[in-house]
């Protein structure tokens, strides 16, 4: 399956993508599952993450979305959840910056009284073709937007989550199979795997589960804002199913990890990964 050849500025937008990302929009069903829930979703304005604010709210959970500065995407995310009757708390600012991360995590208390499911699904990438290429600056931010704003966002929250929430990490099939183009990324996916084997192990006997969920490719406006128009054409061509994943694809494992079902899962992986496997 070829996408069309196309480029963005990061970090990208879903009303710039070409074929359109399907979130659910009009097929995912709810079922009460997440009943009155507190969420927390970084990177929720789009992708993957708009899949699971939308998912998460028809199972009837409020959901705080975290993104950079998508503010169209973000209302668009939020119209979705509201939609569903439930509310949308914004909060745009970046992620690289501790304090913005404390913040979060302040806002979702004073407008939920607690946290029953933190999301750390944002994420930074860029495409080099040699380390040499690869800035110190961005190396870093890549660094910080995506492992280490989970550790200042998981240390801010544990004390406002009750027995049987739940953390979900947003890892990917690179922090099994690194893909080199994508060295910084790559990097912090394993790093995340880890961080959350180790702190699942950490919060069990406060009744806090924690898990993550390996994504394949994804056709989100991650691709397009950050890799070149060659292997936007060709995303997902080298999976044994022969094309990219739909946002909707991935949603319904948060909400399975997400919910009392899942209630002995923790220290998981769960790839989605279009039949390539991941150890």
């Amino acid at each position: 399956m070829n996408m069309p050849s196309q480029q963005q500025t990061p970090p990208g937008s879903e009303a710039a993508l070409h074929p359109k990302a399907d979130h659910g929009e009009t097929t995912y069903r709810g079922s009460g599952r997440l009943q009155d829930k507190a969420t927390v979703i970084t990177g929720g304005d789009s992708g993957i993450g708009r899949a699971v604010a939308l998912a998460y709210a028809r199972e009837g959970a409020d959901v705080l979305i975290s993104y950079l500065n998508e503010h169209d995407d973000a209302k668009e995310t939020a119209r979705l959840v509201e939609e569903a009757g439930r509310r949308a708390i914004l909060v745009p600012g970046d992620l690289a910056d501790p304090a913005h991360c404390r913040a979060i995590i302040e806002k979702a208390v004073t407008e939920f009284g607690r946290i029953d499911v933190l999301v750390n699904n944002a994420a930074f990438q860029m495409s080099h073709e040699a380390i040499e290429d690869i800035p110190d600056a961005e190396w870093d931010y890549t660094f910080q937007v995506n492992i280490t704003a989970m550790f200042h966002l998981c240390k801010a929250a544990v004390k406002h989550m009750p027995r049987g929430s739940s953390i979900i990490n947003t890892t990917s099939i690179n922090s099994d199979k690194p893909k080199p183009t994508l060295l910084a990324y790559a990097t912090t996916k394993g790093a995340i795997a880890n961080f959350t084997g180790g702190l699942s192990q950490l919060l069990a006997d406060k009744g806090i589960r924690v898990n993550s969920v390996a994504p394949g490719p994804i056709w989100t406006p991650l691709i397009p804002s950050t890799m070149p128009p060659d292997e936007v054409e060709s995303f997902g061509d080298e999976t044994p199913m022969k094309r990219p994943g739909q946002p909707k694809e991935v949603a319904p494992v948060f909400v399975m990890l997400a919910s009392d079902e899942a209630s002995y899962i923790s220290g998981a992986r769960i790839a989605v990964t279009g039949g390539t496997p991941i150890l």
